[in-house]
């Protein structure tokens, strides 16, 4: 390899450490009970790719405890993935104050939405 090529390089594996992924607020919807999994995370892709798996393999094996108990291997192919809100990103933020952050909007999204619409 070129000095150049490798250098280039380098700094794409940086820019590329650099990004975060989106992080918030989601919630997995049950259309037909109209009931739902809340949750938050780091990294919303990741978190819908679990469900587009489960939906894939018709499987609830990906799925959070909390939602597998509450449903039918029928009703995974209806559940619906909502991004409630996205944390603005902070790129000083470290990994933990971004974790108190979505915990703190989880739970106004948990009182807005109410114990009788959350699995």
């Amino acid at each position: 390899m070129t000095e150049q090529h490798e250098h280039s390089r380098r700094e794409l594996k940086a820019e590329y450490k650099e990004q975060r992924p989106e992080a918030g607020v989601y919630r997995i919807l049950n259309p037909r009970t109209g009931r739902g999994l809340l949750g938050s995370t780091s990294n919303l892709k990741s978190a819908r790719n679990r469900l587009d798996f489960a939906r894939s393999t018709g499987s609830t094996g990906a799925l959070d405890m909390r939602l597998k108990q509450a449903i039918t291997v029928a009703d995974v192919a209806a559940l619906e993935f909502e991004v409630l809100e996205v944390l603005a990103p902070d790129p000083a933020a470290t990994a933990h104050q971004v974790n108190d952050d979505l915990g703190m909007l989880e739970a106004l999204w948990r009182e807005k939405l109410g114990p009788a619409a959350l699995y």
